[in-house]
């Protein structure tokens, strides 16, 4: 992909891509147990890929396995971490495959079944040329019989466990895919219908095709608005955005009276039609006296995830003659964004008065002005 980021962790539609892999593949099947296999480097990117996920889905998720230094290496460590449950039958499906289908999991569970070790494949269309170092065409094999295979590629699993093991003791380390495993170990590995919309993102341009997918599929983009409004109090700070900013005054309210993440999250309830932060933390209630405004939003975040929403863009526009908020804009930012499990170019802070008329031009308190904008299945 030419990046520094792992194309599994790339932004796709709102969400690393990774995350629609997981959601798609156990959404496919009833796994008894599932482990993904990450480098130890990309630790704290898994967990915000895992974020991403509505909750039914993060359940069935167990403790990531650290791979190695190949794929062989890296699916072996996959399949050690799964004996524990011992299960019958294993899928490994690449994480770059966004889109494996029921249909296309249904099909691998049988074949693994039916035959120990199996992938799915697609017919080639174009005539294949072999050709050498130089590039001189030296042979042209029947495209009738040549398949493309794409994951998952399906297993019982003692037999490519064990068929992985002999090969690391053996010192075979040039396996390049689980298939080639089984094949080595003897073990007679069949083909079965792949899909075509099964593709792996691998440039650029898969990586658009893809997010084009997902938001041609994605079913309805809502807006929501938010506004809260509140006086200023003694003290000598004031929350906004989660940050704290130092101030002659307070704001007074319930709880921290962070007028800003008050309303992003009603922005939020209201783009889902779930009422409001009253709705959800009653002001009656003592729990909440004092909490941090940075609960109202993440709960409202984390329930476009548990509808399998998306939440696309947030946007708070703070009024009030002060404090200034453009020093701490950047940090307000990525506080909102930290809290909402978003990316930071999908959080805008803004501010503005109101030329020293009404409230907030006499100094007496900040209101602000919220939307967000969700999109859900």
């Amino acid at each position: 992909m030419g990046g520094a980021l792992p194309k599994q962790f790339l932004a796709c539609a709102g969400r690393p891509l990774l995350a629609w892999t997981l959601e798609a593949l156990l959404s496919a099947g009833s796994f008894c147990a599932t482990t993904v296999v990450i480098h130890p480097d990309d630790l704290d990117l898994y967990r915000a890929a895992l974020a991403a996920l509505p909750a039914a889905i993060f359940a069935g998720i167990g403790a990531p396995s650290i791979g190695g230094a190949t794929r062989q290496e890296s699916v072996r460590a996959g399949l050690e971490a799964l004996a524990a449950a011992k299960p019958d039958l294993v899928l490994v499906h690449d994480a770059a495959r966004p889109f494996p289908s029921g249909a296309l999991v249904g099909r691998a569970v049988a074949a693994a079944d039916a035959y120990g070790a199996a992938a799915p494949g697609i017919g080639v269309s174009d005539t294949i040329k072999q050709v050498d170092a130089a590039g001189r065409i030296v042979g042209a094999p029947p495209r009738a019989a040549l398949r493309a295979v794409q994951t998952p590629q399906a297993f019982r699993f003692p037999l490519i466990l064990d068929a992985h093991r002999r090969a690391a003791a053996a010192g075979v380390a040039d396996l390049t895919d689980d298939v080639a495993a089984a094949e080595w170990a003897g073990l007679p590995a069949h083909v079965f219908e792949g899909d075509p919309d099964n593709f792996k993102v691998t440039t650029m341009a898969d990586l658009d095709r893809a997010q084009a997918r997902i938001a041609g599929s994605a079913g309805e983009t809502r807006v929501g608005q938010g506004f809260d409004v509140h006086a200023f109090a003694p003290g000598d700070h004031v929350w906004l955005c989660g940050v704290r900013v130092p101030h002659s005054h307070a704001l007074s309210g319930h709880s921290d009276a962070d007028v800003a993440l008050h309303a992003l999250a009603d922005a939020i309830y209201g783009a889902l039609g779930e009422g409001d932060i009253g709705a959800h933390f009653p002001p009656s209630d003592p729990q909440w006296r004092g909490a941090e405004s940075r609960i109202f939003l993440a709960h409202a975040a984390e329930r476009v995830r548990a509808r399998g929403g998306v939440l696309v863009h947030l946007d708070a526009t703070l009024v009030c003659e002060a404090p200034k908020v453009g020093p701490h804009r950047e940090a307000m930012r990525a506080r909102v964004a930290d809290i909402a499990g978003v990316e930071l170019a999908r959080v805008s802070v803004k501010a503005t008065t109101t030329e020293r008329l009404g409230f907030t031009g006499r100094g007496e308190g900040i209101a602000c002005l919220a939307a967000a904008t969700v999109r859900l299945p």
